[in-house]
């Protein structure tokens, strides 16, 4: 995660200077590369090997902090960029990367190290409950529920915020009230992470994820509304991102707790790779669906696979206790 932290900021850094289109394009794919090796993922991975049954207390404040960085970072982007132009935007970004986020990323690695060492000897691998027991064909079924659920609500996330100021256009309302409804959703992803921490002694991992899929999908139904009540657009901002605010938290937590620690890394990235290219694609399949018949019919569409997403998750409590074949 360090290594990948330098890199990406050597190349924020160089695509700061750049003047040719040419050498832009593959800075900034590569930027995307990189950024595999250094966010949530290989952070949860490493988390999850070391803390073990108590890594989600400890992932549920990595994305609430994460999220109250997302919130400050857009705004401070756009004052240095006023102030001084993108580049220097992205030489303070790249800045920071280096300087303040890499050792901390090293220091706290270090550490996650150490306590995964001392945790191993200590747990009996005959009697590890975290360990996959599971057939091969169960494993396989829990895992593609898991992975449908996921990367369908992560797909509606996407194709609601890539296109949430046209639809808001299309609804008829102001410049200044689609921007602020749109700036919303982010602090409101903190307030759904900070509501798991009050209570996730209270709440199955399973009845969070259900939640999530009902919050997301009322709220793509109270967008649609808001073209004919523009109050809607209050509930659609708490519901969609309290209820999105807690996916980044349950996927390494409920993938941990469903098929075990063992080859925990390569697992989420397997996943990960379904749930990034369902996010890549949504907005793309949005375009189209307006194409066809407007933003409504995109909106029905992303409220169905909200349906979709509950029945996935639904289901995985059906699949443990049912033989594999």
């Amino acid at each position: 995660m360090t290594g990948a932290t330098c890199v990406g900021a050597a190349l924020l850094a160089l695509s700061s200077v750049t003047t040719s289109l040419a050498v832009f394009v593959p800075i900034w794919l590569c930027l995307g590369v990189v950024m595999a090796g250094a966010l949530y993922e290989p952070c949860f991975a490493v988390v999850t090997r070391a803390l073990g049954p108590s890594s989600r207390r400890a992932i549920t404040a990595i994305t609430l902090l994460a999220g109250f960085a997302g919130t400050l970072a857009f705004p401070m982007n756009h004052w240095i960029a006023e102030a001084g132009g993108w580049r220097l935007a992205s030489q303070a970004m790249a800045g920071l990367a280096l300087f303040v986020a890499a050792p901390l990323l090293w220091l706290s690695t270090t550490r996650l190290e150490a306590c995964a060492l001392a945790r191993a000897p200590v747990e009996d691998p005959a009697h590890r409950p975290s360990q996959p027991t599971q057939a091969p064909a169960l494993r396989g079924r829990l895992f593609f529920l898991l992975t449908l659920g996921f990367a369908t609500v992560g797909a509606s996330h996407s194709l609601v915020l890539n296109h949430l100021l046209p639809i808001l256009e299309s609804h008829r309302m102001s410049d200044d009230l689609a921007v602020l409804i749109a700036a919303g959703v982010g602090p409101m992803q903190v307030v759904g992470r900070l509501a798991i921490l009050g209570l996730e002694r209270h709440l199955s991992n399973q009845a969070v994820a259900l939640a999530s899929c009902v919050a997301v999908g009322l709220a793509a139904c109270c967008l649609l509304g808001s073209q004919f009540l523009p109050l809607l657009a209050v509930p659609f901002v708490v519901l969609h991102g309290s209820g999105y605010g807690t996916v980044s938290i349950m996927r390494p937590v409920m993938l941990r707790e469903t098929l075990g620690e063992a080859n925990f890394g390569a697992t989420s990235g397997r996943m990960a790779r379904y749930s990034t290219a369902a996010a890549a694609l949504a907005p793309f399949a949005g375009s189209l669906l307006w194409l066809i018949g407007g933003y409504d019919l995109a909106l029905v569409i992303v409220a169905l696979a909200c349906v979709l997403a509950f029945a996935a998750f639904a289901s995985l409590a059906a699949q443990r206790g049912r033989p594999s074949t």
